[in-house]
């Protein structure tokens, strides 16, 4: 394996790690923010993060106009689209089912792979897809919980194909700095989702600001989780296949789970260690045996 590899599934671990724990906290906040006005908050504040960071790097900007387009399409699908739906889930139901809806998204990356970048599907990134998907769903088990299950359900399968889409088209803009392609996405999002917000200001009105939890979990979703995690994210696609980054998606139910068990005090069974062992084996026969 290549320094590439390994320091592009590094960065990939990382960020799927630091989504596993953002389910607790989205989980817990949406009781009292709206999805759509959590979604937009955590950019506003990962904004100020990431021009602050860019500036201290002193990164040269040149954007190209051909480009345009599909860094306004990488925004649209990838940071308003599909975060919008994936918190919207959480508010309508459980995380368990959340993460075995999720493991679709490698497959969907693998196929959009194939479709815009004419990667073969191989025999090793079927019985990774299919070792990892078998993993999660020992990990989390299946269970439909939750008001409007069906309208949470559809909206994570949105979640699952946009977030594989925009993970696969921004290895074409990848002569941009990661951190770039995150700010460029991050302003587009963040413009998209202003003019929904501001038809219904009187709920964001009444959102306490000063109350600690929303101070935190502001700040875990939109530097951690967002500023940082998307950095890392976006850098690692551009070291390791499309098809193959999707899998390290896979390991945010890994680090829920754990979560839940150490916060939460969940029980964690025998399948977690067997669905665990089938998710970080999966990742490691796809990194080590397919070249990009």
């Amino acid at each position: 394996m290549n320094s590439k590899k390994i320091l592009g599934s590094i960065l990939l671990s990382l960020s799927a790690c630091i989504w596993g724990g953002m389910f607790v906290v989205v989980k817990d906040v949406v009781s009292v923010v709206h999805p759509l006005q959590l979604v937009w908050l955590r950019y506003l504040v990962a904004i100020i993060f990431l021009i602050l960071f860019s500036i201290l790097k002193r990164e040269k900007w040149s954007i190209h106009k051909k480009d345009i387009g599909l860094i306004i399409a990488i925004g649209l699908i990838g940071n308003a689209i599909s975060i919008v739906s994936q918190e919207t889930f959480t508010w309508l139901s459980s995380a368990q089912t959340g993460a075995v809806i999720t493991s679709a998204t490698p497959s969907f990356m693998v196929i959009f792979a194939w479709l815009i970048f004419k990667e073969k599907i191989t025999r090793v990134k079927v019985v990774s897809l299919v070792m990892a998907t078998i993993g999660v769903v020992m990990i989390v088990g299946i269970h439909l919980e939750g008001n409007n299950i069906l309208l949470g359900v559809l909206s994570l399968i949105i979640a699952a194909l946009t977030w594989a889409l925009m993970s696969v088209l921004i290895q074409k803009v990848n002569h941009y700095s990661s951190l770039q392609i995150t700010i460029m996405s991050t302003v587009v999002a963040i413009i998209c989702l202003t003019p929904v917000i501001f038809t219904n200001t009187a709920s964001l009105v009444n959102i306490d600001f000063l109350e600690p939890k929303i101070i935190l979990s502001l700040l875990y979703l939109g530097v951690i989780s967002t500023a940082l995690a998307f950095v890392m994210w976006n850098r690692g696609l551009t070291l390791v296949n499309s098809s193959s980054s999707g899998l390290f998606f896979l390991l945010q139910p890994i680090v829920g789970t754990l979560l839940g068990w150490l916060f939460l005090k969940e029980s964690v069974s025998f399948g977690f260690f067997l669905g665990t062992i089938l998710i970080v084996g999966s990742v490691w026969i796809s990194v080590k045996f397919e070249s990009n």
